[in-house]
């Protein structure tokens, strides 16, 4: 029986997903979100569902294709996001401690294809099972947002597909923002960008 996701989604919306691997523990992995595109006409969303796409061959492509499920978090950390995109983790539990709300979705393959050499499924998600585990007050700090691009710019550094130059200059100016704006969590968020991708700055 399908379930309501716990947080409002609109275009796309960044999170962590856990998918179970082939050793029984659960792989930590940045996911996008798109939302169904709202009616032009008149402005609700269409019945539609959520989808995500993984790119290339990835464990969480593979727990995907071989388990069917997942477990999608949303969480305000920053460290905790760019550990999911910037490295491999792999955790006993399925739901993360840094985890405001979660969502356990089934998945079904839609679509596929490829961009140049990367080859992308499109899945889309069904929430099953949802539990919010903090309600929290928003608030707006750009290191945290500096943090989750330099994560999507970081990514990227050695795909032909895009100008190394011009990446280099964006992560540059994210850790400048971060320096500026952000926090403890968010500076240590920064390191593991660096530590991890083929970025000197």
């Amino acid at each position: 029986m399908s379930e309501a996701w716990p947080v409002e989604l609109h275009g796309v919306t960044e999170s962590v997903v856990t998918t179970l691997g082939p050793n029984d523990r659960w792989n930590v992995a940045a996911l996008g979100l798109h939302a169904p595109e709202a009616d032009t006409a008149g402005g609700d969303s269409d019945e539609g569902p959520v989808t995500a796409r993984t790119w290339g061959r990835t464990r969480t492509w593979r727990n995907f294709r071989e388990r069917g499920e997942g477990y999608v978090q949303f969480t305000t950390d920053p460290v905790t996001f760019a550990e999911a995109a910037m490295t491999v983790r792999e955790v006993s539990d399925p739901v993360l401690s840094s985890a405001d709300a979660w969502t356990r979705v089934t998945v079904e393959e839609i679509d596929a294809g490829a961009e140049g050499d990367t080859e992308w499924v499109e899945w889309a998600l069904e929430p099953v099972e949802t539990g919010v585990e903090r309600e929290t007050v928003p608030t707006t700090n750009r290191g945290y947002y500096a943090v989750i691009e330099a994560t999507v710019a970081a990514s990227r550094l050695d795909v032909p597909a895009y100008d190394r130059a011009e990446l280099e200059t964006r992560l540059d100016y994210f850790a400048d923002v971060v320096e500026r704006c952000g926090g403890e969590r968010e500076r240590a968020a920064m390191e593991l960008v660096r530590e991890n991708s083929s970025w000197d700055g």
